[in-house]
């Protein structure tokens, strides 16, 4: 394609030939050539923007202030996507981040904040937009869902402030609403014991195979794991004399140790582990098994259980849960949880007074105190009364 001429109608103005007004040109405090088009008639009105240009880059010469880009905001979009992505890596540390994260923050920018603020100029948008965007999803989604797709904002300007884009971050004192507690939702023992024999999945023609769906809910609810971390373990990383199984694909990253007890030992001792290892399989714990397969099973069981309300990630609480009735420390449940913000841990504080003054309440009725006799008691007042 032929390259569109303009006439040159003095230095650092010229004269599109195919659209109305000027094009100006200058170099910015940093040296970067800038073109801006102007739709203004004259020549001369021209030459005023650009000299206005030009005493922008003075000042900012002068006072070391970046100039603001004349970027849209879709166009920086793509180039905080390119960055972010440059920052996956495996193992999550300062400055990098997982795949997993990167998709979440993708899916995010492409479909909620580039349709909103699009052409708009990065530099140009303010805080009152921020809050329009905030306005405009309140309602629609989730408080939570707000308070992430902002914060994903705030990276975005951030970046671009680190690159001197922008002068600010419009999106940083943004009034957010309050985070939502986090869900506590678990199983009694006798929910747990109903649930898990409704897990129990026969084929048509009765194989036992049908089984795989309790051994993934029996492992969760007793290591405490995630859907995708349980989903991803692979027969290397279990360690049954050391009662240890490496979680590897976790939420932030970070390998953590999951620990075998009784329950989960007693599944993978029935899933044959131990011969597998000594077979030197390589291979997933659960082969040929999708996450949405896990999801929808699991809830379909649930329901034959007589439980509604309940997801398959709510065996996660239930471990919490029960570990925290049991006296267990909340610290020592946010290292086994793998919380990297002990805010997370928080939900289950209240478990551990509350189920000990229910228990407390077992001491009614055999801890009591004697009826007063009132014979002795009127001595008592009036001794002298004989």
């Amino acid at each position: 394609m032929a390259k569109r001429k303009t006439a040159n109608a003095g230095d650092g103005v010229y004269k599109p030939s195919d659209r109305v007004g000027y094009v100006i040109s200058w170099k910015d405090a940093q040296g970067r050539r800038r073109r801006r088009t102007v739709k203004v008639p004259t020549q001369e009105q021209a030459r005023a923007a650009l000299s206005a240009e030009r005493q922008k880059v003075e000042k900012a010469k002068a006072i070391g202030v970046p100039l603001p880009t004349e970027d849209s905001f879709a166009a920086f979009a793509a180039e905080f996507l390119r960055h972010q992505e440059r920052r996956i890596a495996p193992r999550v540390i300062k400055g990098r981040i997982s795949k997993a994260e990167y998709e979440r923050q993708k899916g995010i920018v492409e479909t909620k904040l580039a349709p909103f603020f699009g052409a708009v100029r990065l530099a140009a948008i303010r805080r009152a937009d921020v809050v329009r965007f905030i306005n405009e999803r309140t309602g629609k989604v989730s408080d939570g869902t707000i308070i992430k797709e902002v914060n994903v904002l705030k990276r975005l300007f951030n970046v671009a402030l680190s690159l001197e884009k922008i002068p600010t971050n419009p999106a940083q004192d943004a009034p957010l609403p309050q985070a939502p507690e986090g869900r506590n939702r678990y199983l009694t023992p006798e929910q747990w014991h109903s649930v898990f024999k409704a897990c129990y999945i026969p084929t048509e023609d009765g194989n036992e195979s049908g089984q795989w769906l309790q051994e993934v809910a029996a492992l969760a609810v007793s290591l405490g794991t995630r859907r995708g971390e349980l989903l991803a373990v692979v027969v290397p990383d279990i360690d049954l004399d050391a009662r240890i199984i490496l979680l590897r694909r976790t939420k932030n990253g970070k390998t953590r140790p999951a620990f075998i007890n009784d329950l989960a030992m007693e599944v993978l001792t029935s899933m044959g582990i131990r011969e597998r290892k000594e077979r030197k399989d390589r291979g997933k714990l659960f082969r040929g098994i999708t996450a949405e397969q896990v999801s929808m099973r699991f809830i379909r069981a649930c329901r034959e259980a007589g439980v509604e309300d309940f997801s398959f990630h709510d065996l996660r609480h239930s471990f919490a849960s029960h570990l925290r009735m049991a006296g267990a420390d909340l610290h020592d449940l946010q290292i086994l949880l793998g919380h990297s913000d002990p805010r997370m841990t928080v939900r289950y504080a209240h478990l551990s007074d509350e189920h000990l003054a229910m228990n407390a309440q077992r001491l009614n009725g055999v801890l009591t105190l004697p009826a007063p006799d009132s014979e002795e008691t009127t001595s008592d007042v009036h001794p002298e009364g004989k």
